[in-house]
Parts: C-alpha cells; structure tokens; sequence
C-alpha cells in the first residue's frame, strides 16, 4: 500500500494537441483513507493558465449495496455556475449514469460493460439516448499493452460524441469521464484523453 498522490490529467483533442490540463484538489486524509470513493474538486485550466470549468464530487459510495448514496459530480462552467451534473443509477451488475442538464432533465445515459477490466483491449462504456435505444458515443478505457498496463500508472481514456452537441452537454460528458476514470482505476497519477474538436 502506497502513498496517493493528487491526480494530474491531460485532455488532449483527436489530434493529439494538449487542450487542458485537469488537476485533482483533495486533501490528503481523504485520498489515502477514502480512496477511488474521496470527495474531490478538478480544475480544469486551459493553455493560458485559466479555471475554464470545475468537477465536485462528494463523498460517496458505489455499488448495489448502496443506493441510497450513489457517485454524483457537477460541473461549473464557469467555475461557479452548474451547467450538468452526473448520476450514477443504482444497478447490480452494469454502471449506470444519468447525464443531466442545469434544469436536473437528463439528456443522456451512460451505460458501461460488467466487467470493467479486459485484458488486450479496451473497456467501453456506450452514451445513450435519453430512451436508452440509440448509441451517441462512447468513453473508453484504451488498452495501452501488457508492459504498460502492468508496470505503470499512466493510462488512456477516450471520449466520441457527436460535434453538434450542446457546449454544456459536452462539458459534462467529461465530467463524466472523470467520475468513470475514478470507477475503473483505483492508482492514477497521469492520465490522457482524447476529444473530438
């Protein structure tokens, strides 16, 4: 058992270009006795050193045994103005998610696999329509290899939705990669995304 430390992200677009970096704040009390379940703030700065959004996430539990305290997170943006929020459904074998606007109307599910971990190849979690019938996108976890995998802690998530999507919409898909990044891995320190321009 190691030390954790805050988390530190890239949010890199299709062509590989740096767009954000997001860093975790969390206290250290909660990091190392809460884990992946912690309560956190993620700032989201952009190329000019400025909070263009901000991720809240409360303490909180997860799983079927739980559904009364399901993983909730809202984004700001600005820091300050809720523009979605994240939450999780309860659900006993496959993670679910209800993407919701500033009015609390969700727009979008998510929906992930079983099993979170697949050894040689990715791990993806399908974006629904609000009927659940018809796939939009999808936030992957991006097999990296077996050494990689194995012996770092670096990993590869990425997210596809379609461009005419509404700012807002997108703006909290990524929060709700951020919430899945916090299900699937329990040791991150680095981590980079792909987003479509």
């Amino acid at each position: 058992m190691g030390y954790e430390s805050a988390n530190k992200y890239e949010v890199k677009n299709s062509q590989g270009q740096t767009i954000f970096m997001a860093l975790e704040d969390s206290d250290c009390c909660s990091r190392n006795l809460c884990g992946n379940l912690r309560p956190l703030d993620i700032k989201i700065i952009d190329c000019n050193q400025t909070e263009v959004m901000k991720l809240v996430r409360p303490l909180a539990c997860q799983g079927c045994c739980f559904p009364c305290c399901l993983q909730t997170m809202d984004v700001e943006c600005p820091p300050g103005t809720v523009v979605g929020r994240i939450e999780q459904q309860w659900s006993i074998l496959t993670p679910k998610f209800d993407i919701k606007n500033e009015a609390g109307e969700t727009v979008l599910k998510i929906k992930g696999p079983i099993f979170q971990c697949n050894f040689c190849g990715d791990v993806e979690f399908e974006i629904l329509s609000v009927d659940g019938d018809t796939q939009v996108g999808k936030i992957s976890k991006q097999w990296a290899g077996l050494l990689k995998e194995m012996f770092t802690d670096a990993e590869h998530f990425g997210i596809n939705f379609p461009l005419d999507l509404d700012v807002k919409v997108k703006a909290t898909l990524l929060g709700a990669l951020f919430l899945i990044v916090s299900r699937v891995g329990a040791v991150y320190n680095l981590r980079i995304f792909n987003l479509p321009v």
